[in-house]
């Protein structure tokens, strides 16, 4: 018991020790998915501008929901970078990677820098700018100090020319400065970076839990099983759908050869040639079923190496997962809001459309025979009666809580489209 117990805290030490090396690492990477999020609002949102009412012609109410978001974030990058410069001593990833990371960090948050007019201000309801960020102090962030942005009244955001105009004009601006053309580069060397680096995840997650299933099943599942089978003398069929299978080829091929008999096709046989050929042909039929008993109890093991095999992936894959996620919402935010619109309607009618039933059905059957189940019909049916239901209203759901708040165009689009 003794060594037991030192055993036990001998490893949580060493966990706790590898938590500990691993905290630069974590926190800078937090800090540039949170630099992620807020550029991808900046893009999608108020036209590569800084999230302001300058930029973004919202209301009232949309405007303090981006604020109090873009804040969420700008606190996020501030507390991870305290983490990441206290603990950055211990740091063992690459100086490139740690450089890019900064620069794209630093990047995003200079915009949001207090500016001289905006601390120096008469009316302290006007003194409200985003959370300043400083990267060159250690101190941590009071959350007492945080000022909640002030959205001015739309009544006090109209003026003489329209805002998109002003954003079109702030765009040339920044097309036409000295550094557009090295920005231009280095987010193109960017996106294309993690292009390639999430095509190559998404290859990977594909490919490794079918290579695992394949052939841990050939070369190692599938001859265990076959010779346990028939050490033991396991019965052939696994269920009574798979012998009425048999029984149906079996009376099948005797119907077959007495009709040719009688159509003069073939050679008259007597009693007992047919019954030769019919037992022939019912040892070829149970060795047929045996073999795929074997398969479908090999497919069961085999299936759950390869989803040992995914889990290991994705546990060991945290950093393209951001990288992935950021891909995925950047390709999202490029669609338009038809093509949205297209893809949720096709989504939904596929999982839980008039039409989809039908295709639940064929799935349930196909994974039973894959398993080496019984398809019984009344789960089938019961399945499909309640789980579609359940995702439609997960659907429904996300669209009123989320879609209704990220893109109301989309949600537009999408109600003129579904009726």
């Amino acid at each position: 018991m003794k060594y037991s117990f030192f055993q036990k805290l001998k490893y949580q030490i060493s966990k706790l020790t590898q938590w500990f090396v691993d905290t630069p690492e974590r926190s800078l990477l937090e800090a540039y998915k949170a630099a992620q999020v807020i550029r991808n609002i900046e893009i999608e949102h108020f036209g590569n501008q800084r999230i302001s009412a300058a930029s973004g012609n919202y209301t009232e109410n949309v405007m303090s929901y981006w604020q109090s978001y873009l804040n969420k974030n700008l606190i996020i990058i501030q507390i991870r970078l305290t983490e990441f410069r206290l603990s950055r001593s211990m740091l063992n990833i690459s100086q490139s990677e740690i450089l890019e990371q900064l620069q794209f960090i630093d990047d995003v948050i200079s915009k949001y820098q207090p500016r001289p007019e905006q601390i120096i201000n008469r009316n302290p309801r006007e003194n409200l700018s985003p959370l300043p960020i400083n990267n060159q102090n250690n101190h941590k962030v009071n959350p007492s100090d945080i000022k909640i942005p002030h959205v001015p009244p739309v009544t006090q955001k109209t003026g003489f020319l329209p805002r998109s105009l002003g954003r079109t004009i702030n765009r040339i601006q920044s097309d036409l400065s000295p550094q557009a053309e090295a920005e231009f580069i280095r987010n193109y060397q960017l996106t294309q970076r993690r292009t390639r680096i999430a095509l190559r995840f998404f290859l990977i997650l594909i490919l490794v839990p079918l290579l695992t299933q394949n052939i841990s099943k050939q070369l190692l599942i599938h001859p265990i099983v076959e010779r346990a089978r028939e050490e033991t003398t396991a019965q052939i069929f696994l269920n009574t759908e798979m012998e009425e299978k048999a029984l149906s080829e079996l009376k099948t091929f005797e119907n077959r050869l007495k009709l040719q008999s009688l159509l003069h096709e073939a050679p008259v046989l007597s009693v007992e040639e047919i019954q030769e050929q019919i037992r022939d042909k019912a040892i070829e039929i149970a060795e047929e079923f045996s073999h795929e008993s074997n398969s479908a109890i090999s497919n069961i093991f085999a299936d759950l190496l390869s989803l040992v095999a995914f889990g290991i992936v994705v546990a060991m894959s945290k950093k393209e997962i951001v990288i992935v996620k950021s891909f995925l919402d950047n390709i999202v935010y490029g669609l338009s809001d038809s093509a949205k619109a297209f893809l949720i309607i096709l989504s939904t009618d596929i999982f839980v459309g008039f039409h989809s039933p039908h295709g639940w059905e064929v799935l349930l059957e196909g994974l039973a025979e894959h398993l080496g189940l019984p398809a019984n019909r009344s789960a089938i049916f019961l399945f499909i009666a309640t789980f579609p239901v359940i995702l439609n209203t997960i659907f429904k759901y996300w669209i009123f809580r989320y879609l209704s708040r990220l893109s109301p165009s989309a949600l537009a689009t999408l109600k003129e489209m579904d009726e």
